[in-house]
């Protein structure tokens, strides 16, 4: 060939060719999980009926369950060559938060390409995923490719609320579906951080905090708003809040944490000391947000909730507290709570469990070569997630659940921001990268 002859890009893939389609299409459906059952519709349940009839239009055998109706779960099974062998599960959610169009450059459920994004709610958590995730499920069985082991996709509602009427419920009313199951791959995870001007990191969930929300309520006596009152229960209550609010809890290394930041090392020279390790920390860029959060256990007030009238002392009065709790302490957080709000304030728990699993073994092997053949520069790494997904309910199953939804991304996107932020997008060729890894991975098994 002559040396100024351009040299042919490789062909796209199947998968590659919609999966920009597919993401755009699934931010369309207003599946938007308030909390309250009473004001959710039946977005989730018309996602999961459109990713139905795209997997079987390639020929897989569905199946489609309500936890309540429009609460819409679709799972299927691709099977492999060795049925004894333990399955993967590759699951995603359907839901997503709120979005206030008046605070958005486009409209938060348009779906927009432009400017080299997918817009849109979603986008990044996790439509995006989801989408790459079908794109290449449907690519391998057009193709009558059979895996090395039997693959299992599940798509589900209410992951953005603790997920009661999508994977826990199914975990827990219909645990056939995940026959032989071992292994997971969902979000938040295998996403590129810039190491220097050529090489990345890319930082797959190998831990996740627990998620702890507590329902604080403090009891008074109501009375008159013009009155001297010595047992007001909103007073209490602010009290409480005020005190946890500002409490520091002590930073606690965990192995997840500690291989996170022993890789660093080893690929920056950067080094962590115990008298500096915040400031440390800090020099990493915008990822040190999420890693500050999982150097110790947080807990962040975010809902207040007493009265109904301006010269009405009310009798209760309630705050939630949003906590997030490390593996290992979750034994004794609980108490530890109670004791910082102190006495005459009861406490009512919503608790999601912490995980953690080694970063090792055939499926990292795995996620670590499908990202190296697609660049050679990238250096898989594991981290904690500061969040919950819902590899804590398959966890009950004892499936070990991993954050890897691989995108290469620009090195100036500030990517955790966009998780529940305004403007949430994703790079259109950052779909295209994870679609090609994940092709290889659940090609390779």
């Amino acid at each position: 060939m002559p040396a100024d002859h351009p040299a042919t890009a490789p062909a796209r893939s199947a998968a590659e060719n919609e999966v920009v389609q597919l993401c755009s299409e699934l931010i369309r459906f207003e599946s938007v999980n308030t909390g309250d059952p009473a004001t959710i519709g039946d977005g989730e349940a018309r996602a999961a009926r459109y990713l139905q009839d795209k997997l079987e239009e390639v020929g897989y055998e569905t199946t489609y369950l309500e936890a309540a109706p429009g609460r819409g779960n679709v799972i299927c099974r691709l099977a492999g060559a060795d049925r004894s062998r333990g399955a993967l599960l590759v699951h995603g959610h359907v839901d997503v938060v709120p979005a206030n169009p008046a605070e958005w450059t486009v409209d938060p459920f348009s779906g927009a390409v432009q400017d080299g994004f997918v817009w849109g709610r979603g986008a990044v958590d996790m439509k995006g995923m989801v989408a790459m995730s079908v794109a290449v499920a449907r690519q391998l069985k057009a193709e009558g490719v059979v895996p090395p082991r039997d693959i299992v996709f599940a798509f589900m509602s209410d992951e953005e609320a603790g997920s009661a009427y999508g994977a826990q419920w199914l975990v827990e009313n219909h645990p056939q579906l995940f026959d032989g199951v071992t292994e997971a791959i969902s979000e938040v995870g295998g996403f590129s951080v810039p190491l220097d001007d050529t090489r990345r990191a890319y930082l797959v969930a190998a831990a996740e905090k627990g998620v702890a929300w507590a329902t604080l309520t403090a009891d008074g006596t109501a009375g008159h708003g013009s009155m001297v009152h010595e047992d007001n229960a909103v007073t209490r209550v602010a009290e409480a809040v005020a005190r946890l609010g500002r409490h520091e809890f002590p930073i606690t290394r965990t192995a997840t944490v500690d291989a996170f930041l022993a890789r660093i090392t080893e690929l920056t020279g950067l080094e962590f000391p115990e008298d500096d390790l915040l400031g440390a920390v800090g020099k990493l860029g915008p990822v040190a947000r999420m890693v500050n959060a999982t150097l110790r256990n947080t807990a962040n007030p975010t809902m207040l909730q007493a009265g109904y009238k301006a010269n009405v002392i009310p009798s209760t009065a309630q705050a939630t507290v949003d906590c997030r709790v490390l593996p290992g302490s979750q034994d004794t957080f609980r108490e530890q709570i109670q004791e910082i709000v102190g006495d005459g304030i009861t406490i009512d728990w919503t608790w999601l469990k912490p995980l953690e699993y080694p970063f090792e073994g055939s499926l990292v092997d795995a996620m670590s070569a499908a990202l190296r053949a697609e660049d050679p520069d990238g250096h898989p790494v594991p981290y904690m997630l500061s969040g919950g997904t819902d590899n804590k309910a398959f966890d009950d199953l004892g499936i070990a659940g991993y954050g890897f939804s691989p995108m290469r991304l620009p090195a100036d996107l500030d990517f955790s921001a966009l998780f529940h932020g305004v403007d949430e997008r994703v790079p259109v060729d950052s779909l295209m990268f994870g679609t090609r890894v994940l092709n290889r991975l659940l090609r390779a098994g």
